[in-house]
């Protein structure tokens, strides 16, 4: 009984099948990601903590965005 799986093992996956289900996951966080930071940055002169907002937003993807969206817009 072999439980030991390594890099070898992953020669033979097929990544290419599991892109159609990848993808749009990507793809919504990324858009997530870009309307935030158009949104923060026309509204600079409203928003207070710029520069931390925009760290939280490019670095805690996808809940990043969100948080922005739901806390950060109020101030």
């Amino acid at each position: 009984m072999n439980l030991h799986y390594g890099f070898d093992d992953l020669k033979d996956f097929d990544f290419v099948a599991i892109l159609p289900i990848i993808f749009p996951f990507f793809f919504i966080g990324f858009i997530l990601v870009l309307l935030a930071l158009i949104d923060l940055f026309r509204n600079r002169t409203y928003r207070q903590h710029v520069l931390v907002w925009t760290l939280i937003i490019l670095l805690v993807n996808p809940i990043g965005p969100i948080l922005y969206f739901i806390i950060g817009r109020k101030g």
